[in-house]
């Protein structure tokens, strides 16, 4: 009952954006909210004892319906795997790579128009892999898979592998899942 009322509040902080909450300054107090080890940008507030975070940064599809006062938030399973021509893979030695990325997608219950795959380096450079438009009704439970392409792992660290998806033609695309690689000094 309680997690119930923090994700009602949690997803009714999150469509206001960037507005102030109406709360004494006295009893706001900013925090920093670190989701799988990167701080996010806006924080998070402890107002009166509960803590608020916009759910946006959580990876997932939030769509507020203001006739209805609901805030929907969903996050299909995606599972990301890497294949160095037959083979899976999830750490690298630094240097070029030709590699594809596979993605099973199940639980998705909103219309979609497009999915992507993009990298991030370990600087925070992203490179578009691979889109592709969604054709049809609902896709609830489909498969992506990318083209080998040959990407440059050129420095020692963490690369993140990002399944995107787009909900309207209009929309940008949203990050779903990640699937890190390690790349590793010869």
């Amino acid at each position: 009952m309680k997690w119930t009322k923090v994700l009602v509040l949690v997803m009714a902080f999150s469509t206001l954006g960037g507005s102030v909450l109406s709360a004494e300054a006295s009893s706001q107090e900013p925090v920093k909210l670190i989701i799988n080890g990167q701080e996010v940008r806006e924080g998070g507030y402890v107002i009166d004892g509960t803590t608020y975070v916009p759910i946006r940064d959580f990876n997932g599809l939030v769509s507020y319906d203001s006739s209805t006062g609901k805030v929907q938030f969903e996050q299909p399973n995606v599972h990301i795997f890497l294949f160095k021509g037959d083979t899976v893979f999830g750490n690298v030695n630094k240097g070029k790579l030709k590699f594809n990325v596979f993605s099973q997608i199940d639980s998705l219950t909103t219309d979609i128009v497009a999915v992507k795959i993009a990298i991030t380096d370990p600087d925070g450079n992203v490179k578009d892999i691979q889109a592709q438009e969604i054709t049809g009704k609902q896709k609830d439970n489909f498969w992506f898979r990318t083209n080998d392409f040959t990407y440059d792992f050129n420095k020692a660290g963490k690369y993140r592998v990002g399944f995107y998806i787009k909900e309207t033609p209009t929309s940008s695309f949203k990050l779903i899942s990640e699937k890190v690689i390690t790349a590793l000094d010869s």
